[in-house]
């Protein structure tokens, strides 16, 4: 048994200003731990208290709007004109606190709690800031306090059940536990924690007794039967816990509680035959929970990896339970994702997220991970028909939408493409992810840069960077096409000098950078970078990429042109010629042997 007392949480109300003012104690003392001593009197004048009252409001006006430095000063000249004062030093501790100066604000909420000890808000505070420094000795004088001056405060027994138990008083725990247990009665949640704590503290005899009582003040619900025959065997009474588990299953045979502390019994005495046995009882049992079922499969999976990870057993226990259950889409999902864990092929794994999805449309987790497998087979057409079917049943998840215009957009269908997009983008809101968003953004910016929609495409762009600023194809692509448009140059170098300072050696984003400067006719400079992107272009030649090397060609050669170097400038054109064959202007510059603008 593992039980825990649920803590009450306690609100911080912030006190009103007025009634702050109002409630403002009128002694004058020295701090004292013992909070029941009060104060020797003392009173303001008149226009003290009209000059207290107006410099505090005056303070809480400026914390309220943020001005956090100004409330300060003004709580500080407050506590000059009352000293006596505990709204104030409430107010100031917390300040100090903020400011790491721990001892002062601890110093000031004693004062406030002190100066007006009636006030549960600031001896709650106090409690609190005792607990975070782990002064529980202190905590528990504050909260016994205020549970003696209101009883009706069941959150503080829990609280001081907590406290005693971290000060290893499981005494007065198991005094707490009674006092609450005066108030509502004998029930499961204290006789648990009541048995728990007598077991920490040795005493087997008494932990067995109170669930004993619990089960004899129930005596017709098996539940606590059962709970008591754990007692026992916590507790090494064995004998007696197989009697009364005897006696349970003898009533109720599928009693999963019972046959689960059974199960872990075998387990500790190494009888694998009773354990699998009892394993079966419960996966196949027609009374077990698809959560206790998947609780088990989980023991059962973890165990099976620590002693080698043997797949064979587990994926017969899962086709076994699965068989007795069709419907069971908890299950299913389990058993695929173990196979995912086991890197199972993905032949094997289909069938099972192909039957989760005809009994859950609606299961997002399964159908992406079909998405993945049909993405990694190149099968565009599966991609875009899966993601067709995700955005009747997840019609808010934007990874459906982006899977499938990134299809129709390989495969060339920019209309289609661009219509998933707009769709998916109708569904942005505060809560999307930023990434998923500018990539969004980027792709239509692509594609209707494509369509010759320039304006329309560095909208896009312009949105995909207010998502994600640092988004670097989009700001390589954007100042590339801002350079071939001859427009807004200056914009397109500072969106390119950020890519080349991002990945300094990738000879895309180089190329676009000694195009600008090549727009902006600084030769020179332009010659430094193509040079480096020509340097680099191992990192863009993966997968083929000849047109994209035939550019930085065709760009390096008009660039060594333009640097008076006209034999290099036909050599990098002709390497430029060999992947872009169709090039007209390229072709032009080869046979001419001079620059030629399109």
């Amino acid at each position: 048994m593992n039980v825990k007392i649920k803590v009450g949480l306690w609100t911080l109300v912030a006190v009103g200003a007025m009634s702050l003012a109002a409630c403002a104690s009128k002694g004058v003392g020295q701090t004292s731990q013992d909070l029941s001593v009060a104060a020797p009197a003392y009173q303001l004048t008149p226009e003290q208290s009209r000059l207290y009252d107006h410099y505090f409001l005056e303070a809480m006006v400026q914390r309220q709007k943020g001005n956090n430095d100004a409330a300060f000063d003004l709580l500080r000249h407050c506590q000059t004109i009352n000293p006596n004062a505990a709204e104030t030093y409430y107010f100031l501790a917390q300040y100090y606190g903020a400011m790491k100066q721990t001892d002062q604000s601890l110093d000031y909420f004693k004062k406030a709690a002190q100066l007006n000890p009636e006030n549960e808000t600031y001896m709650e505070t106090l409690a609190q800031v005792y607990i975070r420094q782990q002064k529980f000795q202190d905590a528990i004088a504050v909260v016994e306090r205020l549970y003696d001056r209101n009883k009706d405060r069941e959150d503080l027994l829990e609280m001081l059940f907590q406290l005693y138990q971290q000060e290893n008083d499981l005494k007065k725990a198991i005094g707490v536990l009674e006092r609450i247990e005066s108030i509502d009665g004998k029930n499961e949640r204290l006789s648990m924690a009541k048995s728990e704590v007598y077991t920490r503290m040795g005493d087997e005899k008494a932990a067995v007794a109170e669930m004993a009582a619990l089960a004899k003040q129930y005596p017709n619900d098996l539940n606590y039967l059962a709970m008591y025959g754990e007692s026992l065997m916590m507790n090494g009474q064995t004998k007696q816990a197989l009697e009364i588990y005897d006696r349970i299953l003898n009533e109720e045979p599928n009693n999963n509680r019972v046959l689960m502390s059974l199960r872990t019994y075998y387990q500790a005495e190494e009888n694998q035959e009773m354990v699998d046995s009892l394993t079966w009882r419960v996966l196949l049992g027609k009374n077990t929970s698809q959560d206790e079922k998947v609780y088990l499969l989980r023991q059962i999976i973890s165990a099976n990896e620590r002693a080698g990870g043997d797949s064979t057993e587990v994926l017969q226990l899962f086709r076994q339970v699965m068989a007795i259950d069709t419907t069971d889409v908890d299950m299913a999902l389990l058993c695929a994702t173990y196979m995912d864990l086991k890197k199972m092929p993905s032949d094997s794994i289909k069938p099972v997220l192909n039957h989760i999805l005809k009994l859950a449309p609606d299961n997002s987790a399964a159908r992406l991970h079909l998405v993945g497998y049909a993405w990694s087979e190149d099968d565009k057409d599966r991609v875009i028909e899966l993601c067709q079917a995700a955005r009747e049943y997840n019609p808010d998840d934007m990874a459906f939408y982006y899977y499938q215009g990134i299809a129709y957009y390989q495969r060339d269908s920019l209309d289609q493409a661009l219509s998933t997009f707009q769709n998916g983008v109708s569904i942005i809101n505060e809560e999307s992810n930023p990434d998923i968003v500018a990539d969004f953004y980027e792709v239509m910016g692509e594609i209707l840069h494509k369509k010759g929609r320039a304006e329309e495409a560095f909208a896009a762009y312009d949105s995909c960077l207010q998502w994600k600023p640092d988004n670097m194809p989009c700001l390589n692509n954007y100042a590339y096409y801002l350079s071939l448009r001859d427009e807004q140059l200056e914009k397109a170098e500072q969106m390119s000098h950020k890519t080349i300072k991002a990945e300094p050696k990738n000879a895309t984003y180089l190329d676009t950078f000694a195009w600008i400067l090549f727009m902006q006719k600084r030769y020179a400079e332009a010659k430094i970078y193509i040079d480096q992107a020509l340097q680099n272009m191992d990192s863009i030649t993966v997968g083929g990429d000849t047109i994209g090397n035939a550019a930085i060609y065709e760009h390096a050669g008009d660039i060594y042109w333009y640097c008076e170097d006209p034999d290099k400038a036909l050599v990098y054109w002709k390497d430029a010629l060999k992947g872009d064959t169709e090039n007209k202007v390229l072709i032009r510059k080869v046979k001419l042997k001079k620059y030629f603008k399109e």
